[in-house]
């Protein structure tokens, strides 16, 4: 941990609020993107000049794989659907009431989205029923959905469709590498650091009752969140809100300010040091993944979701990597992508931070040639139609296997 000294500051709750927000998420991308378009970052530079070049392709990619223009939103669904628009019909199909099918399916999207960093160029699964061959966040949805479903996560054999706190705390690299098919022939990158996630997400849940509710599970925030709408609506800022505050903790080794672990949340050199955190950039990528993918669940009980825009668009190395291939984000040293980095290094941080503003900037240049309001094409429809699947594209156009243009060292915790 990296502790900020409190002692002589008034304003630290105010200071971590700020940085657990997608205003601050914003304000300090924004910050950084000037300073890129001054010439002032170390490692990269902009030319909004590409900026129209990569909307196109973005539409582009939008119209071939949804031409009816009927663009879902971004989350973990779009996977558990790969191949097999029916396989959650395993959900479906189970005699759940429809207020513990949305625990069960939130219980899926947390516990999922978590096992959903990087798996590496290599890694594959063989879905057993279909023989369907799937690799990186495709793969990890199906294995993770299977694994689920096979009651891996619970505690209670007559409950399989639950992942609770002692199913958590049990999960072992064994189980893992089982439901995972991982071997010596087909590693998983940051396989440890996956099974401490979930076993952290038992210790949390069970420390945090007011949302994870007894037995202790994700799903409970069903609950919690139910009573927390009001006339039968909810922000998605106000969703983020408690997962940030109801899963921080499960994060390992980060920065810390007022002994609160502040998770995705990096320094930068450029950004002043004036007050506590005012030289950290926040991100929050799986954090901000994982409260897209609960909307749904929210949705199919009458909550209507408000204010979706408010959140960012996700620091990851598709969206980031969709920049840098066509030109709108550049390089300005060879080492940017000749050496491997790690999540806090000042060039990833630089990379992720661009990638968030600048998405907002293709997503106003994809609605001005589309003449569509925000309201109509949402950021969280952008990343879906999107960025996302375009960033993936272009890469497997341009490098074998599709790997990003920037190589990074992932623990299985960040990206």
């Amino acid at each position: 941990m990296t502790p900020v000294d409190s002692s002589q500051s008034p304003s630290l709750e105010a200071a971590i609020a700020y940085l657990r927000s997608p205003q601050g998420i914003r304000d300090r991308c924004s910050t950084l993107l000037k300073l890129a378009l001054d010439g002032s970052l170390t490692h990269f530079q902009c030319d909004l000049e590409r900026l129209d070049v990569v909307a196109d392709y973005v539409i582009q990619v939008m119209r071939e794989q949804y031409p009816s223009g009927d663009v879902p939103f971004h989350s973990r669904w779009r996977h558990f659907e790969i191949g097999d628009p029916q396989r959650l019909r395993l959900l479906d199909d189970a005699g759940l009431s429809p207020l513990e099918q949305a625990r069960a399916r939130v219980d899926l999207a947390v516990t999922s989205v978590l096992l959903d960093a990087g798996a590496g160029p290599t890694w594959r699964y063989v879905e057993p029923e279909s023989g369907r061959v799937l690799q990186r966040s495709e793969g990890l949805a199906i294995a993770s959905f299977h694994w689920f479903c096979q009651g891996g996560l619970s505690s209670d054999p007559a409950h399989p469709l639950q992942a609770d706190a002692v199913g958590l705390q049990a999960v072992t690299p064994e189980a893992l590498t089982d439901a995972f098919q991982v071997s010596e022939t087909n590693p998983l990158v940051g396989l440890s650091g996956r099974v401490g996630l979930l076993q952290q997400l038992g210790q949390v849940l069970a420390a945090h009752p007011d949302y994870f509710g007894q037995p202790a599970r994700p799903g409970h925030l069903v609950d919690y969140l139910q009573g927390q709408a009001e006339a039968g609506a909810i922000a998605a800022t106000a969703v983020l809100q408690v997962v940030l505050d109801g899963l921080s903790d499960i994060w390992p080794g980060r920065i810390t300010l007022n002994h609160t672990n502040l998770g995705d949340v990096w320094p930068h050199p450029a950004l002043p040091q004036t007050h506590p955190g005012s030289d950290l950039v926040p991100f929050h990528k799986l954090s901000q993944w994982l409260t897209y993918s609960l909307l749904e669940p929210l949705q199919a009980l009458g909550l209507t979701i408000l204010d979706i825009n408010h959140l960012t668009g996700l620091p990851e190395y598709r969206n980031g990597g969709l920049l840098l291939d066509l030109g709108l984000l550049q390089p300005k040293h060879p080492a940017v992508t000749q050496h491997r980095h790690a999540p806090g290094s000042e060039v990833i941080v630089e990379w992720r931070a661009l990638t968030v503003a600048l998405l907002d900037q293709v997503a106003e240049a994809m609605r001005r040639r589309l003449g569509l309001t925000a309201a109509q094409l949402p950021l969280a429809k952008v990343l879906e139609g999107g960025t996302w699947s375009a960033g993936r594209r272009i890469a497997a156009s341009l490098r074998p296997g599709g790997l990003p243009p920037i190589q990074i060292e992932s623990d299985g915790t960040v990206f």
